[in-house]
């Protein structure tokens, strides 16, 4: 099938007194096309962020990616070195909080619901990062029906902002989810893998667990020294897979 040509342009969605930025992608031909929401890592919408979500568009969906900082740093976007990450943590886990992000996220799927393009009942999300551990969260809204999670650090342990651990969420898990961990990654204990599989079974949610030996921290990401190119592509077949099955009409 021949490459879908896109239409790319940033928005902005009205979220309490906020108007959020966000990054959209959705093919140029018309059509009725399902809704994903991809969650950025603490590096801001950036220019992975960006071709992620025309990746996704390209596959037939209509792609979003919301700015998750845009009340404490509006069109942040930074790199990878050492000190912007100590600036990306700082506002991913002490300036977000889970409500927030689950209230930013809904605006998110709400404004998807008024493209003309879109499938009115049919949305799914996708993260990395900060922004696996946030799509955790997000597959407890009742509109999302699929979710792939990547390496979201720390769902067994906390929550951005603070409170109850996300993992505490798990049976309200609506749809279906995918979770990527690589295992030389230092910021995901394998207990914690373990866990997170365990929960989601315990709780009859439907779920893969996907486990890349020799796979280090943002492996999916191709501007990072981390990225594993062998290990990126089956897991964006299996991302494909999943949004195909549980999104497609």
């Amino acid at each position: 099938m021949a490459e879908r040509s896109l239409i790319t342009t940033t928005i902005k969605i009205q979220q309490d007194n906020v108007q959020i930025d966000a990054y959209l992608a959705k093919p140029l031909e018309p059509g009725s096309y399902p809704g994903v929401v991809v969650l950025q890592e603490i590096f801001g919408i950036n220019s992975h962020i960006r071709d992620v979500t025309e990746r996704i568009a390209k596959e037939g969906y209509i792609a979003i990616a919301p700015a998750l900082f845009q009340r404490i740093a509006p069109g942040f976007e930074t790199g990878y070195t050492p000190q912007d990450i100590e600036v990306g943590k700082k506002y991913a886990w002490e300036q977000t909080t889970a409500p927030q992000l689950l209230a930013d996220i809904q605006a998110t799927v709400d404004y998807l619901k008024t493209v003309d393009e879109a499938n009115k009942d049919s949305f799914g999300c996708m993260g990395f990062c900060y922004g696996g551990h946030v799509a955790y969260l997000a597959a407890t809204l009742p509109d999302i029906k699929a979710t792939a999670s990547f390496y979201g650090a720390g769902i067994p342990t906390r929550t951005p902002g603070g409170g109850n651990p996300t993992i505490t969420l798990t049976p309200e898990i609506k749809g279906t989810l995918y979770a990527f961990f690589g295992m030389e990654d230092a910021s995901i204990p394998v207990e914690h893998v373990n866990k997170i599989e365990a929960e989601l079974e315990k709780y009859k949610i439907p779920h893969r667990v996907f486990r890349y030996d020799g796979a280090d921290h943002g492996f999916f990401c191709d501007q990072r020294a981390s990225y594993n190119s062998i290990a990126a592509a089956n897991a964006w077949e299996q991302v494909k897979q999943l949004f195909q099955e549980q999104l497609s009409p």
